[in-house]
Parts: C-alpha cells; sequence; structure tokens
C-alpha cells in the first residue's frame, strides 16, 4: 500500500503543473471568448498547446528527475525483496 501511494503522489507531483497551467490558460481563454462572443475552439486550443510546452520546458527537468528517483527506488525494493 506504500507503493502505491508513493506511486500516486508522484503522478500527481508530475503531472500537476501541466494539468495546473492547462486549467489556468483554459479558464482565461474561456473568460475571453465570453467576453468577446468568439466561441471557436482553435482559439482555445493554442495557447493551451503553448502553456504546455512551456511548462515542459521550465519543469521538464524536475519531473524527469522525480521519475527518475521513484523508478530507481522501485527497483531497489524489488532487488531487496
Amino acid at each position: 500500500m506504500e507503493w502505491f501511494q508513493r506511486l500516486l503522489w508522484t503522478a500527481l507531483l508530475t503531472a500537476g503543473p501541466v494539468v495546473l497551467a492547462t486549467v489556468v490558460i483554459g479558464l482565461i481563454t474561456a473568460i475571453l471568448q465570453a467576453a468577446t462572443q468568439v466561441n471557436d475552439q482553435s482559439v482555445a486550443f493554442g495557447p493551451k498547446a503553448v502553456a504546455v510546452v512551456a511548462v515542459l520546458v521550465i519543469s521538464g527537468q524536475w519531473m524527469l528527475t522525480q521519475l527518475t528517483q521513484f523508478t530507481l527506488a522501485v527497483f531497489s525494493a524489488m532487488a531487496r525483496m
């Protein structure tokens, strides 16, 4: 059960920044679209894609480190069994 908890926590930490950026940009885009009455799906997609790429560039190394540390911990635990 401990490993499952660590798995979920690692997944939340690594996916969190990307999901948070997407939600924030989506909310801002939705507000702007409601204010200007421009309801085009491609208008919402562009800023989200740029935000995801920016977050991955900024925090990608940290995410990779977190996933690598978790994977090494799992393999070390498997070797001890």
